[in-house]
């Protein structure tokens, strides 16, 4: 009978730790998810272990630099200097851990489907010092199915229970960064778990320093709302850009219908056509769920139209650059092409997935002079070329084109007008000023 009882005591004794918040938390991952999170679980009181296998992270974050723009130095320094923040390399520290959350990358392989290898490896080094009284919460994007179909079974190995011993959970990230409004501690928390008393431990450790917890009813519901969110924003983005197209062919205005139509008060919201999409969620996650959907055998056809439209977008951009020049009387070939701003989103220095380095590839392929600036991104390499970021005007005025890939706030769009000899705009960075010199998509 003794034995049946120590585990339930194993995690009322966890319970009491994060309400009197002296569990010892850790964090898998510290990039732009995992950064965020050990920062807000510090600064609520929680003394905080982060665990990175690049070293580099593991010693900035030692010093109290930041890395992530949304973290701010002087906040980690003080955390850090508190002794409330600490990192290692060293996944034997989790066996001193009471909590740890999982925030590793879920890339797609090149034939579209999810490449586990990450949450794998990062599980299975937790899995060798889970202990009675822990709480694993998954925060990595992913399919519906895989807390309980990878992560359970490895956890569960070790003779330990889910929901009795140890608490297995699933909680989508939803940071976007470079938001000013909303970020980690204000973002609402969507957490399931494997158990009822799963989500209950969860519900209490993310309440404890964020402001809105929101429990679902299962861990394939959690991993489920995160792909609806972003396959919603691929979806609709690939619409209007399949519109764009359409209205460029028909000699319409896009942007002036957008607006136009934004005015209705119900049953619209805009969204806005680009060169493509880009970062780690929205070009990727939809992906997840069409892959799971046809191990379940059905067809994700709105999911992959959406994305093949998106994925004709930079084609589109780099067709409207030479026909703009073959209007200025240039070939492409031979023509300096000045892309202003790389990251995939504004005023961030995230280059991943970004149809800014799709469209470089592309120009240059077709022979084309290529150079950019983005004041948050200090050098590219494009097929073997290293590229510098350029700075000042001189480049603009000396351009044959410029292309506003990425609507940066750090940029001087009336000075490009008046100095660029041809603009293609990709982002609406224009608008209000009626120059000749300007094409918009």
């Amino acid at each position: 009978m003794a034995a049946a009882v120590q585990p339930r005591n194993s995690l009322q004794n966890l319970k009491e730790k994060i309400q009197t918040r002296t569990a010892r938390a850790g964090v898998v991952g510290l990039g732009y998810v995992g950064l965020p999170l050990v920062a807000e679980f510090a600064r609520a009181g929680f003394q905080v272990t982060g665990i990175d296998i690049q070293a580099s992270r593991v010693e900035q974050l030692k010093r109290g630099e930041s890395y992530v723009r949304d973290v701010a130095t002087e906040q980690l320094a003080r955390l850090v200097a508190d002794g409330k923040l600490t990192a290692s390399t060293d996944f034997s520290v989790a066996a001193e851990l009471d909590t740890i959350n999982i925030c590793v990358p879920t890339p797609l392989r090149k034939t579209k489907d999810p490449d586990m290898t990450y949450v794998v490896e990062a599980s299975q080094q937790v899995a060798r010092y889970l202990h009675p009284g822990m709480l694993i919460v998954l925060e990595s994007t992913t399919y519906p199915g895989t807390t309980e179909e990878v992560l359970l079974p490895l956890f569960e190995s070790s003779g330990l229970r889910a929901g009795r011993d140890f608490c297995l959970c699933f909680s989508p990230e939803r940071v976007d960064p470079g938001n000013p409004r909303f970020q980690t501690r204000n973002i609402p928390k969507v957490v399931g778990g494997v158990t009822p008393r799963c989500t209950e431990m969860g519900m209490l450790f993310y309440a404890q320093a964020l402001d809105a917890v929101v429990p679902v009813s299962s861990v394939r519901v959690a991993e489920m709302v995160k792909l609806l969110e972003n396959t919603f924003r691929m979806i609709n983005i690939g619409l209007v850009n399949e519109l764009a197209m359409m209205c460029d062919r028909m000699g319409i205005n896009i942007w002036e219908v957008i607006d136009a139509a934004a005015t209705k008060p119900f049953g619209f919201m805009p969204f806005y056509p680009g060169p493509g999409l880009g970062g780690h969620c929205i070009p990727i996650d939809p992906f997840y769920l069409s892959w799971k959907s046809k191990q379940a055998g059905s067809e994700a056809r709105f999911i992959e139209l959406a994305g093949w439209v998106n994925g004709q977008m930079p084609g589109f951009v780099v067709g409207k650059i030479q026909d703009a020049l073959n209007d200025a009387g240039k070939p492409l070939r031979g023509s300096r092409v000045h892309v202003m701003g790389v990251a995939y989103k504004r005023d961030i220095d995230d280059v991943r997935e970004s149809p800014a380095l799709d469209i470089l590839h592309l120009l240059k392929v077709r022979g084309a002079r290529i150079s950019y600036s983005d004041p948050y991104v200090p050098k590219l390499c494009i097929d073997g070329l290293d590229l510098p970021a350029e700075k000042g005007m001189a480049v603009v005025s000396s351009a044959d084109c410029v292309a506003i890939v990425t609507d940066h706030h750090a940029f001087n769009y009336a000075a490009i007008a008046r100095r660029a000899k041809l603009i293609v705009d990709t982002r609406n960075a224009m608008k209000g000023l009626a120059a000749q010199n300007i094409v918009r998509i």
